[in-house]
């Protein structure tokens, strides 16, 4: 019954996806950037949608009952001071530059050879975005349909897909309206129902008053401030972020967004944690079977808010994974292929190629997703690893215009990377799980890095970067992007720069 009604609702979602499919008109600024006329509640619902779905949802509860309330906190925590960040700093300068993808913004200001690797990089990352919520998707059809977790995996593949394929970031923003309706709804009503069916408790040393688990490495402290400074640094170059804040209408709608996408994020994933720790108590040994929320809402709550809050869930992960899987394959015809780099978006040709590349990139979110079957650990390596690589020159290119070079960019991108990767693969642990991606058993480090890497990382790139734009010639200050080398033929809207 409950997958029934999932998959009802969900349908009915994405109905309305291909029913806005029409607005794209065979345009490719249509169909990547929904023409830039979004308006502000519907970016902050987009922006919001990546903590919110079952990749986020489902993270926070299940590092919430495993580690305590700020292990699970921590990610929507991150990803809300992420979005505060860009609204004070980088929403309004970024929506300026009318640019289609984040490496264009890196091409402008360093040049082809930062946007190659930048690009790569970035899409290697969101891969691992992509499985998150290919796995959350594989354990709901286990748990409440009896498919095989592999099996599951590849079933999920061909609907993000189709989904995606239909209308772009138009289907994004007409599901994702009704996703968050869904979801407020779905949360007060579980947190409503667990305050009156089982009151609102917490193990000991695992509550939000425990504060030890921000300021004891025994307690998790590193891993915990790691994933909040991952998330709050990394996600700022994230390309399916960025590309939500180009499609709105003009500068001060992307600012204002990302103050409301952060309000959202907040009010609705923070009472998720709260109810995790209550669900230990009600599920006992129950706790160990899979995602902690999927069993709470398959044996405990009633059938009908279990089909509410798991068809939130599943929409805002349709909403991200679309929003990851655009973003990339635009990344991956664009500034790789540099397919629709001229005059207009607005080719036949470019549409095309940029649809056939979200294949492999779902192909590649299936391969990360059955080799680490979890959820909120894989939201937090795609952003560690974009905080490593892309973020220094990112915002150092962006307000450090008197001095950095192709050099320093590069310089900062191989560094933060070589040292990530490197810690990566010699750590047991990733975020306090078993690193089964790609672990080299040594006598080096210990579980005791873990955390510590995201930092030494981070670290590394700036000093990289400082050293050698200190030491090299600058390059010319970034400005406004010359006529010639605006992308887009569609006007702005009327009334659109405020």
């Amino acid at each position: 019954m409950i997958i029934a009604g999932v998959a009802l609702f969900v349908l009915a979602l994405l109905m309305a996806g291909v029913y806005a499919a029409r607005k794209v008109q065979g345009s490719s600024h249509n169909y990547l950037l929904a023409g830039r006329t979004l308006a502000v509640p519907v970016v902050a619902i987009l922006l919001a949608s990546q903590a919110i779905d079952s990749n986020g949802i489902l993270g926070n509860t299940d590092l919430s009952a495993a580690f305590g309330f700020w292990a699970g906190a921590a990610l929507p925590i991150g990803l809300a001071l992420c979005l505060i960040i860009a609204g004070l700093f980088f929403a309004k300068p970024m929506r300026e530059y009318r640019i289609v993808t984040l490496p264009d913004f890196f091409e402008r200001r360093f040049g082809r050879s930062i946007e190659i690797p930048a690009a790569i990089l970035t899409v290697l990352a969101f891969g691992i975005l992509v499985a998150g919520n290919l796995v959350a998707l594989g354990f709901l059809l286990d748990r409440f349909a009896g498919i095989p977790y592999t099996a599951a995996i590849l079933i999920a593949i061909p609907i993000v897909i189709c989904y995606t394929i239909a209308g772009g970031m138009f289907s994004s923003s007409y599901v994702g309206i009704g996703m968050i309706i869904v979801n407020i709804v779905g949360m007060l009503a579980l947190f409503g129902w667990m305050i009156t069916t089982y009151g609102l408790s917490a193990p000991a040393g695992l509550g939000p008053l425990d504060l030890s688990q921000l300021t004891s490495a025994d307690e998790g402290a590193v891993i915990n401030w790691a994933t909040i400074v991952a998330l709050a640094l990394g996600n700022l170059v994230a390309i399916d972020l960025m590309q939500r804040i180009f499609a709105s209408k003009c500068p001060r709608t992307a600012q204002k967004a990302c103050f409301g996408g952060a309000a959202l994020i907040l009010a609705i994933c923070i009472p998720f944690s709260l109810v995790a720790l209550t669900a230990v108590t009600v599920l006992g040994d129950e706790v160990a079977n899979g995602p902690v929320l999927y069993t709470l809402l398959s044996d405990y709550a009633p059938p009908v808010l279990a089909i509410i809050v798991l068809s939130g869930i599943v929409t805002a992960s349709l909403t991200t994974a679309s929003g990851v899987l655009l973003s990339c394959s635009a990344v991956i015809t664009r500034n790789i292929l540099q397919l629709g780099r001229t005059a207009s978006l607005d080719t036949a040709h470019a549409m095309t190629a940029t649809r056939i590349a979200m294949i492999p990139m779902a192909l590649l979110g299936a391969f990360v997703a059955l080799r680490i079957p979890q959820t909120g650990i894989l939201l937090t390596l795609t952003f560690d690893l974009l905080l490593a690589g892309l973020v220094v020159p990112f915002i150092l290119g962006l307000y450090w215009t008197s001095r950095g070079t192709i050099s320093a960019a590069m310089a900062a991108i191989i560094t933060g990377v070589t040292v990530r990767v490197g810690l990566f693969v010699l750590t047991p642990t990733i975020y306090g799980v078993d690193n089964t991606l790609l672990y080299l058993d040594n006598g080096l480090l210990t579980a005791a890095m873990d955390g510590w890497s995201t930092f030494l990382a981070a670290g590394a790139s700036l000093a990289a970067y400082l050293v050698v734009a200190l030491l090299t010639k600058p390059v010319a200050p970034v400005g406004a992007p010359p006529a010639d080398a605006v992308v887009v033929t569609a006007p702005e809207p009327v009334g659109a720069r405020v």
